[in-house]
């Protein structure tokens, strides 16, 4: 009997933490406690900024968690932090503020993208093509506690020039051609050059910022002349003076300044390709056929459809022989009489009809 209750006892001294642990548990015995959360956002990590101008465009993402990785139920501003200093240490006055975005429940974790728009007071800007404004941003939660400062993001403090006035476009046989005015500008520091962008939409499409039609270097006035477009479209053009900031051996920093207004213009082609050179004109027979040969440089326009051909005989009128566009600088008039001279020219015509002035005459005799 002794024996049985020792063994007994040693069982129970195994197996009876567990289940008082186990009894513990199922009764809803509480746990190590934690600490109450503090509800501060987390920080931005994807700040962006380009400037503009006088305008900087800042960008980034709105935090969708504390910084104890729980979903923010009542989010507070964003708050906009600006400098000069070489760093950020903390927000000071912000510059500005984004109110709390309200977040779909269904989407916890969604991205939404904030932005704001800092219009730069002039005392910021600067001369020195080494100065730097610095931005930041903090999250606040609603009670107006941050966890940090985000990101920074800089963006040079150079003074910019005011856009060309005066502005024009206009269709001509080379392209459109887009002219303006520019204001005088104090000599660049060194290290900072400006030139124009011209920018080119179509009018009608979605494409609103337009695309870059080329660059031409600053100076009192601009002339530039656009060769990739369509003809018969309506364009919209604007343009911009980029002050472009180079330091050490750093790659260069490009600023543009603000846009001038938008000029339109319809690239409507009037404009006939250029007159066909270098003609000539000869004899020959072949098994008692005789015929005159007709040669000429050929035309480099790029809208070239083809040829007519031209063919005056003593002293008449001048009359076109070719029933279709000549597509090749050649042709072959088979059309002669013995003891005739005939005089001939040639003009080119482009793919919407333009057709060019003829060329000088060649004229050759059929023996």
């Amino acid at each position: 009997m002794r024996d049985c209750f020792l063994r007994w006892q040693k069982v129970a001294s195994v197996f009876l933490p567990a289940i008082l642990l186990l009894t513990a548990v199922s009764c809803g015995a509480p746990g190590v406690p934690l600490p109450p959360s503090l509800h501060l956002p987390q920080p931005v990590s994807d700040l962006h900024a380009l400037r503009k101008g006088d305008k900087v465009h800042l960008t980034w993402t709105a935090p969708t968690r504390t910084t104890d990785r729980q979903l923010i139920r009542q989010a507070g501003v964003i708050q906009i932090c600006r400098s000069v200093e070489a760093t950020l240490s903390a927000c000071g006055t912000p510059a500005g503020e984004v109110s709390a975005l309200q977040r779909n429940p269904q989407q916890k974790d969604s991205k939404i993208s904030q932005e704001f728009v800092d219009h730069l007071p002039g005392a910021l800007l600067t001369s020195d093509p080494a100065g730097e404004i610095v931005y930041a941003v903090s999250a606040l939660n609603s009670e107006g506690r941050s966890a940090g400062l985000s990101n920074e993001v800089r963006v040079p403090a150079i003074s910019t020039l005011m856009p060309p006035q005066d502005m024009h476009a206009i269709a001509t046989a080379k392209g459109i051609e887009v002219t303006g005015t520019s204001a005088d500008a104090p000599a660049p520091a060194s290290g900072v050059r400006y030139f124009y962008r011209i920018y080119r939409r179509e009018k009608g499409s979605d494409n609103a910022a337009g695309t870059i039609a080329g660059e031409a270097p600053w100076k009192g006035s601009l002339r530039f002349v656009d060769h990739a477009f369509s003809w018969e479209k309506t364009y919209l053009y604007r343009v911009t003076v980029v002050t472009s900031v180079t330091r050490g051996q750093a790659p260069g920093i490009q600023v543009e300044g603000d846009d001038s207004r938008e000029v339109e213009v319809f690239a409507h082609d009037v404009f006939p390709p250029a007159v066909p050179s270098g003609l000539q004109a000869m004899y020959s027979a072949v098994s008692g056929q005789a015929f005159v040969d007709l040669v000429w440089s050929p035309d480099v326009d790029t809208d070239l459809d083809g040829y007519n051909v031209y063919r005056m005989e003593d002293g008449g009128e001048s009359v076109k022989i070719n029933p279709q566009l000549v597509k090749t600088p050649a042709f072959r008039d088979a059309n002669v009489k013995a003891g005739k001279t005939y005089s001939y020219s040639v003009s080119a015509v482009d793919v919407r009809g333009n057709e060019s002035a003829r060329s000088e005459a060649a004229s050759e005799s059929v023996p």
